[in-house]
C-alpha cells in the first residue's frame, strides 16, 4: 500500500466533525472571496462565522484559509487582528502580503505578538511612515541574534553577484581559489576566537531593528536607517548621521559590529550605502574585509565613547522642559543625509 494511500486512510480516520468544519471553513472563505464589495452586514456576518470555524479546523485548513484571505482586498478588521495574532507559521502570509490590514492593526500585532510577527510585517512591499515609526520604536529582547557561520557565506553569496573568472586563465583561477580559501580560514578563525552570541551587558540590536535596517539599506533610505540606528544606540539623531557621513564606511562598520548585527547583513548595509565597499577582492568585497578587521571589544569601547560625548551635548528628552525651536542646534542636520545619498549613487 503506497504512502499516499495510507495518508488518505488516516484522513478518513479523523472525526467526521473535524473534516466537516474544514469544508465549512473553506466554503465560507470561498463565498466571501466571491463578494466584490461586501456590505457592512456581510462583513459582520463573516467575522462572526470565521473565528469559531477557524478554531475548530485543522492546521492545513487554517493555512489554506489564511492564504486565500491574504489576497482579498477587504477583510473585516476583527478578522485581520485575529489572523495576525495566530502563530507565525499560520499568520506570516497574511502579515506579509495582505492589503486589507490597516496601520493600527499592524502596529497592535507588532507590539503584542513578538519579533517573528514584527519581522513578517517588515517584509511587506510597502509600509506607511506611521508603521515604520512604530517598528523603529520597538524594543524586543530575544535570544537569537545574527546568523550562524554556515548561514553567513550563503546569504552573502545570494546578495552579491559572483566574481567572474576567465576559463582561459588558469593562473587567475588558481589565485582566486587560494584567496577564497584564505578568507574562509580567516572567517572560521574569527568566529572560533570569540562567542558572538555572548552579548550579556552589551547594547544589542533587536531583530526588528536589524530587519528594518536591512530594508532601509536595500532602499538606500539613509534617513530612516539613521533613525533606526539612533534608536538602537539610544542616542541623538545627530550622532547617527555623523556616523553615516563618514564616507569611508569605517564608523558605520564599527557601530554595526558593536551592536551585534549579523555579519552578512552588516556587509550588505555597508555595500548599499558606500558603493566603493562593494568592490570585490578575491571572493569577498571590501566591506567584508573592513568588518573582518574590526575587533569587537574595541568597537564597543569606541561606540560607548561616542555615546558619552553625545549625551554631554544633547540632553535626554525628559530633561528638556522648555519648548525647542525647529532650527537645529548646530546647523542643518538634514544635509548630511542628503550628501550621503549623493555619495551612494556614484
Amino acid at each position: 500500500m503506497g504512502v499516499g494511500v495510507r495518508d488518505r486512510f488516516r484522513d478518513l480516520e479523523e472525526p467526521a466533525t473535524v473534516r466537516k468544519k474544514d469544508v465549512v471553513l473553506m466554503a465560507t472563505v470561498t463565498s466571501f472571496e466571491g463578494m466584490n464589495h461586501p456590505s457592512k452586514s456581510e462583513l459582520r456576518q463573516f467575522a462572526e462565522l470565521f473565528s469559531p470555524l477557524f478554531q475548530a479546523s485543522t492546521d492545513e485548513a487554517k493555512r489554506q484559509a489564511v492564504a486565500a484571505l491574504s489576497q482579498c482586498p477587504t477583510v473585516p478588521a476583527a478578522v485581520s487582528l485575529f489572523i495576525g495574532c495566530q502563530p507565525i507559521a499560520i499568520a506570516a502570509p497574511f502579515l506579509t502580503s495582505s492589503q486589507a490590514i490597516d496601520d493600527d492593526t499592524l502596529i497592535t500585532i507588532a507590539r503584542t505578538q513578538g519579533a517573528a510577527h514584527a519581522r513578517a510585517i517588515v517584509r511587506r512591499p510597502s509600509l506607511s511612515p506611521k508603521v515604520i515609526d512604530a517598528l523603529v520604536g520597538l524594543h524586543q529582547a530575544e535570544p537569537e541574534r545574527g546568523m550562524t557561520v554556515s548561514e553567513a557565506p550563503a546569504v552573502d553569496a545570494a546578495l552579491e553577484p559572483q566574481p567572474e573568472t576567465s576559463t582561459s586563465d588558469p593562473e587567475a583561477e588558481r589565485l582566486a581559489r587560494e584567496e577564497s580559501l584564505r578568507q574562509s580560514i580567516k572567517q572560521i578563525a574569527r568566529h572560533l576566537g570569540r562567542d558572538d552570541n555572548d552579548r550579556l551587558g552589551l547594547r544589542t540590536l533587536s531583530d526588528t531593528q536589524e530587519a528594518l535596517m536591512v530594508r532601509f539599506a536595500r532602499e538606500r533610505d539613509a534617513q530612516h536607517f539613521a533613525a533606526t540606528l539612533a534608536d538602537a544606540l539610544t542616542s541623538s539623531h545627530w550622532l547617527a548621521e555623523r556616523i553615516m557621513i563618514d564616507t569611508s564606511g569605517q564608523q558605520l562598520a564599527v557601530t554595526l559590529v558593536s551592536l551585534g548585527m549579523g555579519f552578512a547583513d552588516a556587509v550588505y548595509a555597508l555595500e548599499r550605502f558606500y558603493p566603493h565597499l562593494a568592490e570585490r577582492h578575491g571572493s569577498v568585497s571590501r566591506a567584508w574585509l573592513v568588518l573582518d578587521s574590526i575587533d569587537a571589544e574595541e568597537s564597543h569601547a569606541r561606540v560607548e565613547a561616542w555615546r558619552r560625548a553625545d549625551s554631554y551635548t544633547y540632553l535626554p528628552p525628559e530633561q528638556k522642559t522648555a519648548p525647542q525651536s525647529a532650527a537645529p542646534l548646530f546647523g542643518n542636520r538634514e544635509s548630511p543625509i542628503r550628501e550621503l545619498r549623493v555619495v551612494s549613487r556614484r
